[in-house]
């Protein structure tokens, strides 16, 4: 199941994502965490050290590889430099899943070791000096829209991003690759603001949106929260002695998460398992099919020089079963 922590700046979402991985790892459940902000702290919020996250593999740099590995034989596909990150599987492709070993996970994932258990960590990698005035961020998130776009997960098999601030997140079609995205809103204005405007830019693609009230210090806060966002907050979290020594850099183990707190990640993951029985593959791929055509009309024939839209495979629905026959 794939699920997205999104939220203004500074809203708690890179926290709040870390607490449910980590939750998830208690569990012994498969997790793949991938730190799509352009802030990258998703690394340290799983208790690595300044050396060890800047030391982890960007995805953004290893995109050539990537692309060789998902296009596999796939006959629609002349070559990796014409495939963009929409670019959908079909007949021939590789595909990923959770719990394998394959060569983009031995290039971009690293393993993190937590009270519970392990996860792999990908993250896109931060802007370069190279990048500053001439590059754009998302072609670096580029990466990981490809490989979900390639990802086939089943049941009780989890994928955790922590995605770009406030609506960035609608600068490609990555916002529809979710079984659910949980918004992590702050009670105030500026919070449910971005609350209003995800909601709205979602509203015609079947996103699943629940809001955690982060930053809640009583009855006030949480009605007002009630008040703006309705039956979408699903739960709220305070003030917490817990993360606040992990911000410190000494976490303690996570056996020792308030209960309210732990009460509350269990009632995430049980809204996330709910969204299991919604899952409608033939949707997925016509979402990833309508975004890659509208990439390829607006740029990418231009950029790659052939026309992009033959690259969708008509007959092509990705699922679990494809998955298991290729």
């Amino acid at each position: 199941m794939k699920i997205a922590f999104v939220g203004k700046g500074g809203s708690g979402k890179t926290t709040l994502s870390s607490l449910f991985i980590r939750h998830l790892a208690t569990t012994g459940a498969p997790v793949i965490a991938v730190d799509a902000d352009i802030n990258q702290h998703l690394g340290a919020a799983l208790g690595l050290d300044e050396a060890e996250a800047a030391a982890l593999p960007a995805m953004g740099e290893r995109l050539s590889l990537i692309k060789d590995h998902l296009r596999g034989t796939n006959p629609r596909i002349a070559s990796a430099e014409t495939m963009i990150k929409t670019t959908p599987p079909g007949d021939g492709s590789r595909l990923l899943r959770v719990r394998e070993d394959n060569p983009v996970y031995d290039a971009c994932a690293r393993p993190v070791e937590l009270d519970g258990g392990a996860v792999r960590l990908m993250v896109t990698g931060p802007f370069t000096d190279a990048d500053l005035g001439v590059a754009c961020y998302h072609s670096k998130t580029g990466a990981v829209e490809l490989c979900l776009n390639h990802l086939v997960d089943g049941r009780d098999e989890y994928v955790v991003v922590d995605m770009t601030a406030g609506s960035d997140s609608f600068a490609s079609g990555m916002f529809t690759r979710f079984d659910i995205t949980f918004l992590v809103a702050e009670p105030t204005r500026k919070g449910v603001s971005v609350y209003r405007q995800y909601k709205e830019y979602a509203r015609d693609f079947g996103v699943v949106l629940k809001v955690i009230g982060n930053k809640v210090q009583g009855q006030d806060d949480l009605d007002f929260l009630r008040a703006e966002v309705g039956d979408d907050l699903l739960v709220t979290v305070g003030h917490s002695d817990w993360v606040r020594a992990m911000e410190k850099g000494r976490p303690p183990r996570f056996e020792l998460l308030e209960d309210v707190n732990r009460r509350a990640l269990r009632r995430l993951q049980t809204a996330v398992e709910a969204t299991y029985q919604l899952r409608d593959w033939e949707s997925y791929t016509r979402q990833m099919v309508h975004f890659h055509l509208k990439n390829a009309q607006s740029w990418g024939n231009e950029r790659t020089g052939t026309d992009l839209a033959a690259q969708v495979d008509p007959g092509f629905v990705l699922s679990e079963s494809v998955a298991a026959n290729a």
